[in-house]
């Protein structure tokens, strides 16, 4: 066995958590370094962009029913136990843990040493072992990278063991199937096998964060993006896949603290990571100028496909996923906070895009409001996407990322109520949606008016402005704001057909206090009492 790389004083893998008898250890390379190794061992090629591109293999996502949460005395009374953390036994953790070290004998391995959190206060060091050189680049990409004289002294705090070629064996290690995804909150590590979809990797610490912040910090971790204004005050937006979060939060005149994963403790809201891991399907430089220029040497593309006898990504290629994505460090991108961190936030702003038509394009939330709708975490899926589906469908993710959330929602919704308290932070539920009708009947919002009523609730022009309140679910609407139209401000007005309105208000409120039944035993009254009110 030999060591190559940059090495500090406390590399003994076989100490601190008992991989013994390796092949090759490779430690911090370079990124060059990295995509030289992939591309020798056949696991990648460069395009014309100078970004890797990989294939992650069978799996092209994330598997959230082989994602499982040791359960002992530390998590046993305080995660949320059920679909999203499932229960597995310290006892099969070891035993799969000590297969997946018999089966690195002898391999060659990639050791990544980074940290996560840009609030030093905060900082967790994560040392990640990786079977590939290219999961090792994505973590180097994902996580906040150590200077030199940082790595001398680097002691982790948490490990992360991802071996993609290791298959568990189900009736022998209690897995579902081979591939799988186990946090150990005791011993402050992540094993991952089965897989190579790199998502597992960053998505485990984004869970561990989730715990340890909320659990024994004090800290409100975010599945959100955030920016900073000229005058330094902090916007957030929450908002589940196709509402417009990181298009939104993308504002030439505010810098970027981060576009996925933050913390808001007291003073501060940080970033989580150090880089992007963002969607690629149908990129254009049109669509997303940013994310496609950040597309260069540096970056890894997965499961993309190429124009015909070139070296060139067609992002409209779904051959192998919809799931398209790249990853690349911070610094590909113009126009960001360095460091990654804000003060506490001015505004935050939940998105959703209502297919249905229903709810606002803008509306101001009170604190309870802003609890409850948190913890629902709504969005519609368009129709269409299926054969013989014609209506949008709900969705609801608690926070606005319910796979991660090792707590119970209403842990999440209680800090963000302290936070809240006694502020004059301004809560924002904006509408990315339809208006005028539902999908198929109305229409689109038009992004410019979404951005006009983000920039006027910025500026506080939407502060001394008259509000009128929408019935059922009670939200608080201004009756104008700069550079909108004033007719599309109140969605039911919009409608030809007002009763049509009330029937699909009242559907909507009724599958919210449905969704929302799952959390009523560990939810406060003043939560509870922010639904919309259904009627008879």
């Amino acid at each position: 066995m030999d060591m190559f790389g940059k090495l500090g004083k406390n590399t003994d893998l076989k100490t601190s958590i008992g991989l013994d008898k390796l092949g090759n250890q490779f430690w911090n390379l370079t990124p060059a370094e990295l995509v030289e190794d992939t591309i020798l061992l056949g696991q990648g090629m460069l395009t014309d962009t100078g970004a890797i591109a990989v294939e992650t293999g069978e799996f092209t996502g994330r598997s959230p029913k082989d994602r499982f949460v040791v359960c002992d005395e530390k998590t046993e009374n305080a995660v949320w136990w059920g679909d999203i953390n499932i229960k597995f036994s310290p006892e099969k953790f070891d035993a799969l843990y000590n297969r997946m070290k018999a089966y690195l004998i002898g391999k060659d391995v990639y050791v990544r040493d980074n940290y996560v959190c840009a609030d030093d206060d905060f900082r967790l060091n994560v040392r990640t072992i990786t079977e590939f050189p290219w999961s090792n680049h994505f973590a180097n990409n994902m996580f906040l990278r150590p200077t030199d004289a940082e790595l001398e002294d680097f002691t982790p705090d948490w490990h992360i063991v991802c071996v993609p070629g290791f298959l568990a064996i189900p009736e022998v290690d209690g897995t579902r199937q081979h591939n799988f995804a186990v946090l150990n909150f005791t011993k402050k590590m992540i094993i991952i096998g089965g897989t190579g979809y790199t998502g597992e990797i960053k998505k485990g610490i984004f869970s561990v964060l989730n715990f340890i912040l909320p659990h024994e910090k004090n800290v409100l971790s975010m599945h959100c993006s955030a920016n900073i204004g000229e005058a330094g005050d902090t916007a957030v937006f929450f908002g589940l896949s196709g509402t417009g979060k990181t298009t939104l939060s993308s504002d030439p005149n505010r810098r970027l603290i981060g576009d996925d994963e933050h913390g808001w403790a007291d003073n501060t809201v940080f970033n989580f990571e150090g880089g992007c891991y963002a969607k690629t399907i149908d990129l254009s430089r049109e669509k997303e100028p940013q994310i496609y220029d950040a597309i260069k040497f540096g970056a890894i593309l997965e499961n993309i496909g190429f124009v015909d006898g070139t070296s060139t990504p067609d992002y409209e290629d779904n051959s192998i996923t919809e799931n398209t994505r790249v990853s690349y460090p911070l610094e590909h991108i113009e126009n960001t906070a360095v460091p990654s961190i804000g003060s506490a936030p001015k505004n935050i702003f939940f998105l959703t895009c209502d297919a249905f038509g229903v709810l606002p394009p803008i509306s101001r939330l009170t604190k309870e409001q802003a609890m409850y709708h948190f913890m629902s975490g709504y969005t519609a899926k368009v129709a269409g996407t299926e054969v013989g589906v014609t209506e949008p469908t709900t969705t609801f993710s608690a926070c606005f990322g319910a796979a991660f959330l090792p707590l119970h929602p209403a842990k999440y919704a209680e800090l963000l109520g302290k936070k809240l308290e006694g502020t004059d932070i301004k809560v924002w539920l904006i509408n990315t949606g339809w208006s005028g009708g539902s999908y198929g009947v109305g229409s689109r919002m038009k992004l410019s008016y979404t951005r006009a009523m983000i920039t006027a609730a910025l500026t506080g022009k939407l502060d001394n402005v008259s509000y009128e309140k929408l019935p059922v679910f009670e939200l608080e609407f201004p009756t104008s704001c700069e550079n909108v139209p004033s007719e599309i401000l109140n969605p039911r007005e919009t409608w030809a057909d007002k009763a049509a309105y009330d029937e699909k208000a009242n559907n909507l409120a009724g599958q919210f206090v449905k969704n929302f039944e799952k959390y009523a035993d560990q939810t406060s009254d003043a939560i509870k009492n922010a639904a919309p009110k259904v009627l008879a």
